[in-house]
Parts: C-alpha cells; structure tokens; sequence
C-alpha cells in the first residue's frame, strides 16, 4: 500500500510540476507579448511628443511653425498616457521592490521616469523651468525596449528544454502477444514491453534492443557526430533517431524515469541555479542601486547649492545619473552566460547538476578517474596472442582457443570467442570444472586451460611474452594440443583509446591525472605506466574511496572524481567536482556534478575547456555592465560641464541600452567561441 500511495502521490507530483511549468512558460511569453505591445504603443505616442516638445522645436527652428495655442497641454496629456501606460511595468516593478524591501533597477527607473514626468507636469501647469515630456518617453520606450530584448534572450537560450522534449515521437508500435503490432501512445508503454522502430523512426522510449540491427543517430543527446551501431542486448534511448534497419526494443524506462526526462530536469535545474558568479552579480547590483540613489542625491544637492545653475539644470543631472547608474545590464549579465552554456553542454552531451560545481572545473589542479569502464572498456578483449611452437602461428592459437571457448558461458571464453569469425568444427566438448574446457578439433584433444591447469600438471614453460602478461597482472589462458603446450591467450581489460588522448591534453593543462581502483596493484601499476599517469592508487575498497579523494584534496588541489559504478558514489559527492560517465548508474549521477551521456574521457576535457570560456564571458560582462556604470557616473552628475561634455536623460538611456545590447550579444557570442 505504502509503494502504492508513494507511485500515486509522485505521478501527482509530476503532473502537478509539469502543469506549474507549463504556466510558468505561458506567462512568460505573456510578458514578453505585454512589452512588446506596450514598446509600439509608447513609440507612437512619442512622435507627437517630439513634434509638441519646445525644446526640440528650438534646437531645429521650426518653433513658429509647430507651436499653437494650448500645444503644451496637448502635450501634457501624450505624456500622462505613456507615463501610465508605458511606464506601468516599472511602477508595478517599483512598488513590489519596495514592500520587499529590496530596491534595484525598477526603483531606479520608477524613480527617474517619475521625476522627469511631474516636475515636467508642475512646469506646464506654470513653475518657471524646462520640460523633460521628451526625454520621458525616449527613456520609456528604450526601458521597454530593452525588457522586450532581453526577455526575448532569456526565453530563447531555453529553447533547449522545449527542442529535447520534442525529441520523443506521440506513438509507438507496440508488439503484442500475438506478435501483431498495435499503435499506442508512448505515454500509455511501461517497461517490459515490446516495440518496434523501423527505418528512420524516433526511438519512444529508454530500452534494449530485443532483435534486429541498425545504426542510431544520437546527436541531439549526445553530440556524437557519427550514428551509432546497434544490436540484441545494446542499450537505446529514447528520442534518437533509428537508422537503416528495424529493430525491436524491449522498454526499460518512461516518463520521468527516461533518459531525457533526466537530461531536461538537469538543465531545468542548472538554469535555476544560481552560481557563485551570479551572487557576485546580484551584491554588484544592490551597491549600484544604493549609489544610484546616493548619487542622485549628491548630484542634486551639489548642483543646487555650489552652482549658479537653475532647479531644471540639477533635476536633469539628478534624473540622468539615475538612468546611467541604473544596474539593468549587470542583472542581465550573469543569467545569459549561464543559460548559453548549459544549453551548449547539453547539445554536447554535458549534463550539468551542480553550476557552482561545474564553475569550479576551470580551476581543477587533480583529476581522479575510476579505472574500470572509465578508463578502459570495462569487458575482457584479446592483448596479445603467444605461440609456442613454430609450425602453429597467433592467428591459428587464437582459432583453436576461440572454437573451444564459442561452447562456453564462462566471460573470458565469451571474449576470446568474440574475437574470431571462422571456427574449426568441435566433437566432444566439455568443460573443465574451474580449470577451463576442451574437445575433439580433427580427432586431436584441444585444451584451453588456466594457470592453475598447469600447475597441477607439471606443465612448464619459457617465454618472456607470458612473465610479462603476468607481471602486469594480465589474465593468461593456454591452449594445449594432445596435452602439448602450443600458446597462450592474454587477456586484458583494454584501455579505451580515448582515455590516452584525453590524459595527455589533460596533463598539457597542468593538470595531474591519477586512477582509483580496487583492482589488484599489478594490474593498476600496468594501467598507469600504459596510459602515462602522474599517480594511482590500488586495491581499494569502495567504503575507502572518498577517504583517498580527501587525502588528494589536503595536499591543497582542487580535485574532480571521474566514475560510472555505484561504488564511485561517495568520492563522486567528496570531490570538488564529481562527474559521472557514460551516464552510470543511477546513484552516481545522484552523486554527480556532472553527466556525461558519453563514455569517453575526453568530454572531461569539454567540460573544462566550456567551464573556462563561460566564466570568461561571465567576467566580460560583469565588466562590461558594472564598469560601463563606474565610468559613466561621473559624467552623468556633470563632472566634464565645463569641458563642454554633458549627457541628457535620453543619451544616457540610449548609452544604457548599449551596455545591455553588448551584454546580450557576448553571451550568445559562447556558442561560436573554439
């Protein structure tokens, strides 16, 4: 009843979360929808005002050709409609920052857009002074503007999420009992089931292939660029295209238990997450919003006590050092980057969990990988082939021992067995209970047999090629013709080629590689002379691993721990940076930091190159926003007045929104960096 009550209340939960972010995502684009209407609506309400404005009818001389009797009342009124109507946004924005009591960059709009519109109102009304209706609207419609683009941004660098929920086709063909096939929704499959996936259709669901061979295209998942090949007992995920041939796939997972509902709950988190760097933001903005005030303030008060300057000259210095100080790109600055680059990581299957985590990579000084099905494949391939006798060659050994082990269940027989495709024709096989098996190849007794086979035989033998294998903890079988040693079978787990591409450009970085095992130090020791590490630790147990990560860490480095097992688990979560590879298992990708849909070493390498250009991005445009204010405040209190050098409400709005623009554009610009 209890696991019952549990399945009811989670698959609530999840229609539940998916309704909220169906809702979420439809009010967004309400939003942008609202500015995007209000920016045309106040955009036209601002000609007339340029036309009506006295100041701009002076500077171009048509002044006894534009004004009339009551022209600035007229004007009065344009200007009250887009103060209410466009300026809503920032007054609503302005009263929520208030009740909690943390003013930023909709105060400051509030604030300058309010000012600029009643004294402009007091003056028409009859105060001796300038009128600012004009820089008013320009500073309405680029406020609006700019909200418009930049939420546009924001949405856009989510598109991700909506492209891979697109991914998984509405139905499947389902086989049923009969062997007859069935269209169902792919929301109706549970695991266990059958389906069939012909040529060129998406796969529905996570699953094995039960029959059939094809090649599958899994580059939306996992960037690789080549389809992947795919027969009986391969693994397939849901969403990815299948090639040339049918196949018929058993379920394993659906729903939120898939491999890509997976991957959108990971960058749903990564992009809500918010980052050391973002934090950095966010203080940037609040000292902004207190110097923005302060700053209007001594602007203010310095020109209306020091000069010989009228009110209307300290208000207008007043409103554009409000505008210029105005933290609207540094809010913008941090949240792109970070929305780009989970984006990007995801097309290159780099699932990020943990942002501050993956921030963390750019600086790692020690990588730790788990050796087994990390490092190397994690399944027994041939290393070499010995002959003993002169009249036998390795390719004949390995055909003798190949037909012999074709007959046998044991891992290492299925291995030598997978490694040849003709086979002498076997009488008589039987097994060798713990020694290895035998049978008739041409009426001559073939014996594959272990060490131990030997031993208790007596059967000796010379050949560096064997002390070596065994030297280097390799695994050795021998293959015996009529009770004559004729060769030996070396066996190892291979090492992945990537895993020595990866290693090497990881140690050009200065970055030390080391390998956690539990294997036995001879074979740990060949591993790493083989792939060149700078140190390995062996014949550790799981319980101890996390141990060996902190010792790492004391030494004063900042380590990552690469694994796929659930005994990698407790490093994966002790690392500064854990990464799960080849997607693991379900407790290390708990465990993790980091997903990598791949097995290969070398997307570590993708995960510290992109850490570093993102956090490069995110410091140009920290830069960008926050130092485009420092310089620019100055001018706005008037500080060059007497160099000629003065910025209006409306310049320093138009400059503001540069800074914005820039900061936008450079995020994006993290797609095209190499």
């Amino acid at each position: 009843m209890g696991v019952i009550k549990h399945t009811i209340n989670h698959s609530h939960n999840e229609m539940s979360a998916k309704h909220a972010d169906h809702d979420h995502r439809h009010h967004h684009r309400q939003m942008i929808e609202d500015f995007r209407r209000r920016f045309w609506v106040s955009l036209l309400l601002t000609l007339p005002i340029l036309i009506l404005s006295p100041m701009l009818q002076t500077l171009l001389g048509v002044e006894q050709l534009l004004s009339f009797y009551g022209d600035r009342y007229l004007l009065l009124i344009f200007s009250t409609v887009i103060y209410l109507y466009g300026g809503a946004p920032f007054l609503k924005g302005f009263w929520h920052e208030i009740n909690a009591k943390t003013p930023g960059m909709m105060t400051l709009i509030a604030v300058a857009i309010s000012t600029a519109y009643f004294y402009s109102a007091v003056v028409t009304l009859g105060l001796p002074g300038k009128i600012f209706f004009w820089e008013l609207a320009t500073l309405i419609d680029l406020m609006l503007f700019g909200h418009w683009i930049e939420m546009k941004s924001v949405v856009g660098a989510s598109r991700a999420l909506e492209q891979l929920a697109a991914l998984l086709p509405d139905t499947a063909h389902k086989i049923m009992h009969d062997r007859s096939q069935v269209e169902v929704k792919v929301a109706d499959l549970k695991p266990g089931d059958r389906i069939m996936v012909k040529p060129g259709e998406k796969i529905p669901s996570d699953g094995i292939v039960f029959s059939g061979e094809s090649s599958v295209n899994q580059a939306m998942l996992t960037g690789e660029s080549k389809p992947v090949p795919k027969r009986a007992k391969d693994s397939v995920i849901g969403g990815t295209i299948n090639g040339e041939g049918a196949l018929s796939i058993q379920v394993q997972k659906t729903g939120k238990d898939s491999f890509l509902s997976q991957v959108i709950s990971l960058v749903e988190q990564a992009q809500e997450n918010k980052s050391k760097t973002q934090n950095l933001a966010n203080r940037a903005a609040v000292w902004l919003t207190v110097i923005a005030l302060s700053g209007g303030a001594i602007t203010f008060f310095a020109w209306s006590v020091f000069s010989s300057q009228d009110i209307a000259f300290s208000l207008e210095r007043t409103v554009t050092v409000m505008v210029i100080t105005c933290p609207h790109a540094l809010g913008l600055a941090i949240p792109l980057v970070v929305a780009v680059s989970t984006a990007l990581a995801a097309r290159n299957g780099l699932m990020i969990s943990n942002r501050t985590a993956f921030e963390m990579a750019r600086d790692l000084q020690a990588i730790v990988f788990d050796k087994t099905g990390t490092l190397t494949k994690g399944e027994f391939g041939i290393a070499d082939v010995i002959s003993l006798d002169d009249h036998l060659d390795k390719t004949t050994i390995l055909k003798l021992a190949a037909s012999i082990e074709k007959n046998s269940e044991h891992p290492i027989a299925k291995s030598i067995a997978q490694t040849s495709n003709a086979f002498f024709q076997v009488e008589s096989f039987k097994a060798i209970p713990g020694k290895g098996a035998e049978g008739h190849i041409d009426q001559n007794l073939v014996q594959v047999v272990s060490p131990g086979y030997l031993q208790d035989k007596g059967i000796g033998f010379q050949s560096s090629g064997i002390e070596q294998a065994f030297e280097s903890g390799k695994t050795v079988v021998f293959v015996l013709v009529d009770g004559v040693l004729k060769g030996a079978v070396v066996l190892a787990d291979l090492i992945r080629e990537e895993s020595l591409q990866s290693i090497k450009q990881l140690q050009q970085m200065g970055i030390q590689c080391m390998m956690l095992t539990g294997d036995n130090r001879q074979v740990a020791k060949a591993v790493a002379l083989e792939i060149g590490l700078d140190d390995y630790f062996a014949e550790v147990l799981p319980q101890e691993k996390a141990q060996k990560i902190k010792e790492i860490q004391s030494r004063g480095l900042t380590v990552a721990m690469v694994g796929d097992g659930v005994n990698d688990a407790p490093a994966l979560a002790q690392a500064d940076v854990g990464v799960a590879i080849g997607a693991g298992t379900e407790v290390a990708i708990e465990s993790a930091d980091i997903i990598l849909v791949r097995n290969d070493p070398r997307d570590v390498l993708s995960i510290i190159r992109l850490a570093r250009k993102t956090y490069a991005k995110m410091i140009q445009n920290l830069w960008w926003a926050a130092g485009y204010n420092i310089l620019a405040i100055p001018l706005a209190a008037g500080v060059l007045y007497s160099a000629g050098i003065l910025l209006s409400p409306a310049i320093g709005a138009i400059l503001m929104s540069m800074s914005t623009v820039v900061v936008a554009v450079n995020a994006q610009l993290l797609k095209y960096d190499e």
